[in-house]
């Protein structure tokens, strides 16, 4: 499975608020169900922070990959968050996030949630590729950057 596979252009968001993990996760769950992919913002909201009360999905190195499942969702979604400023996230590393991979998946998809989520770790621990992404200026270049798989 590969990154660029699982990205679609309107799950790609540059203005997200940097002020909290709450209102991060919030402003996600608000703008996935705008575009009708996910259902309630409400549950997906829910579903975050109570994966999020387990343990931070902050990894470090300014990125976080918040994740859950959820029962109505029909098909696996991956969203992409760029905050350049950095926000506390409580990643382990004790780094502002900047870069989030939002993997939203059907309650029973473990396999492919747990494949997205290698998917996600595999790339950004590739050479440069968080740092050539925060330097694109729009999703589509974003979008484009992710789909060819290598630098743009």
């Amino acid at each position: 499975m590969q990154l660029g596979s699982l990205i679609r252009p309107e799950l790609i968001f540059f203005d997200l608020p940097a002020a909290d993990r709450s209102r991060i996760l919030r402003a996600f769950a608000e703008r996935i169900a705008a575009t009708g992919l996910a259902g309630s913002a409400d549950e997906l909201y829910r579903k975050l922070c109570e994966r999020e009360e387990l343990s931070s999905t902050g990894i470090g190195s300014g990125i976080a990959i918040p994740h859950c499942k959820l029962d109505r969702l029909q098909r696996g979604l991956v969203a992409i968050g760029m905050v350049p400023a950095g926000v506390e996230f409580a990643a382990v590393d004790g780094q502002p996030v900047r870069v989030f991979f939002l993997v939203a998946s059907p309650a029973n998809a473990a396999a492919e949630h747990l494949q997205t989520l290698a998917a996600i770790s595999r790339w950004v621990k590739a050479n440069g590729n968080v740092e050539k992404m925060l330097q694109l200026r729009d999703p589509a270049a974003v979008y484009e950057f992710l789909r060819q798989g290598s630098s743009p």
